[in-house]
């Protein structure tokens, strides 16, 4: 019997944006799932999306203008990076990825994920995507990546933040904060753990993704309502923020995102110019190309 698998996530005809993102811009933050009858799903995976290969992320980067990507590999595919790795090796000037590995990995493994293109791992604390385990085998394994010069991506729910600060700070690399946080949008920009996040990304190693807000809104498109946490972000980090599509939207329930109204955001999020290098161009350049 063949196996059941989530509905679609993206939209099947994404609008042409409006906003011509800058030359040299990056989407810092997409997924690869399978094919899998050549890149299976991992056992313990707690969902099972459609197949979203390497071409079909090509070719929406081509309609919305993107020649760079980060490749962030997602929890259904665990820690065999192979389909994300595919990608890197089928444009390896233009794609970056970032990995999750078991702490304990050997370091011809890492050598071999470093000479693709991948420059961090990441740890994901959603524990309705996985299981979390204990901390210290991650807090070794960023000592191992930080001599590579590689950084840690980290995903979490704002209810958990309090418990993982300690951690966070402990880490040895840059940290790069998936979703803008996760914040409550109900609860407005002046929630205590909101300006709690505020806080901690003072610190100058912290960075900040202020895409995804299809995954945080309560209205829905077009998403007014988490414009304002992803402007306090960058107006007050500006020079350590990313933006990505996300695509192909993973676990998305209430509505096909279209990528090209996402774009579209960019401008409204980042008015200036200058913003929008620094979002799109620059500083993802530092970090994953330079």
């Amino acid at each position: 019997m063949a196996e059941q698998r989530e509905p679609k996530t993206w939209h099947p005809n994404p609008k042409l944006p409006d906003f011509v993102v800058p030359e040299g811009a990056v989407d810092a933050h997409c997924h690869v799932f399978g094919p899998d009858e050549k890149f299976p799903f991992a056992p313990e995976r707690k969902y099972t999306p459609q197949d979203a290969s390497a071409e079909m992320l090509m070719n929406l980067h081509r309609r919305l203008g993107f020649k760079r990507r980060v490749l962030v590999q997602a929890s259904c595919h665990g820690t065999d990076n192979s389909a994300m790795v595919d990608l890197l090796n089928r444009d390896p000037i233009n794609s970056r990825g970032v990995a999750v590995v078991k702490p304990e990995i050997e370091d011809a493994e890492l050598d071999v994920l470093d000479a693709a293109g991948v420059r961090a791992v990441r740890f994901n604390f959603l524990r309705r995507l996985v299981d979390p385990g204990p901390l210290e085998p991650r807090l070794n394994l960023a000592h191992r990546i930080a001599e590579r010069g590689w950084h840690v991506v980290v995903y979490f729910e704002p209810a958990d933040l309090e418990d993982l600060v300690p951690f966070f700070k402990a880490l040895p690399t840059r940290v790069v904060v998936d979703h803008l946080g996760r914040p409550d949008i109900a609860a407005g920009t002046d929630d205590k753990v909101f300006q709690s996040f505020l806080r901690l990304i003072e610190d100058a190693k912290f960075w900040v993704k202020v895409g995804c807000p299809e995954r945080l809104s309560i209205s829905g498109p077009p998403y007014t309502d988490v414009i304002p946490f992803a402007q306090r972000v960058i107006e007050m980090a500006g020079d350590r923020v990313l933006w990505g599509t996300d695509w192909p939207h993973p676990n998305m329930k209430s509505h096909l995102p279209d990528d090209g109204q996402l774009v579209d955001l960019i401008p409204i999020i980042a008015p200036s110019v200058s913003a929008q290098k620094a979002l799109l161009v620059e500083n993802p350049t530092t970090l994953y190309f330079d």
